[in-house]
């Protein structure tokens, strides 16, 4: 089974071929000869997710998916969210935003967040969408150097290493975007 990933970032396409079992083959936007910036305008995960894989169906006709995640933050409300690529701008640094999140959490004593993920799969032109959730909490100052995003701060539950501080493998145990897409490539399985 062959699907388009609506994405050219390349450390989400290295961990989501890390979830992929045999019998799936994901390309990616620029393997299938695309080259856009889909705009992710919307105020939900779920509806930018939806953006991103009916660009790639409206232009290919092929079956594809994406992913949109977010960190959000209970004492910002659920900051980041929806902008956490932007969080402290349009260029999307990793660096300026996390140190952002960590500024915004100075002296803020109930840590709690969660990295949610929401996958978008169109096949046969029927969009189909699946979640994952991953609980966590904010540190303090920065850990590690793996990983991307906000990796460095970010803790999940039942772990004292940040994802920064981890391998892939042992990143994958918590991810969130693994729970996402597993839950797709069960979907796809049944449908075979």
């Amino acid at each position: 089974m062959k699907l388009i990933f609506a994405s050219n970032n390349l450390h989400k396409i290295e961990e989501i071929r890390s979830y992929f079992g045999e019998g799936f083959e994901f390309i990616t936007m620029k393997e299938a000869g695309i080259d856009i910036d889909i705009p992710e305008p919307h105020e939900t995960l779920e509806e930018n997710a939806r953006e991103k894989s009916t660009t790639i169906f409206r232009l290919t006709q092929q079956n594809c998916f994406s992913e949109d995640t977010g960190l959000e933050v209970d004492a910002l409300n659920g900051e980041p969210g929806v902008k956490s690529a932007r969080y402290s701008g349009e260029d999307r640094n990793y660096a300026r935003n996390t140190n952002y999140l960590l500024q915004k959490m100075d002296g803020i004593t109930n840590r709690a967040a969660r990295f949610r993920a929401v996958a978008s799969l169109i096949m046969d032109g029927k969009e189909y969408q699946f979640e994952g959730v991953c609980e966590g909490s904010i540190t303090t100052e920065t850990y590690g150097d793996k990983g991307f995003g906000y990796d460095p701060v970010f803790k999940p539950e039942g772990s004292t290493f940040t994802f920064a501080e981890m391998s892939l493998e042992e990143k994958n145990k918590y991810n969130h975007r693994r729970i996402a897409i597993e839950k797709m490539a069960e979907f796809l399985k049944n449908r075979r």
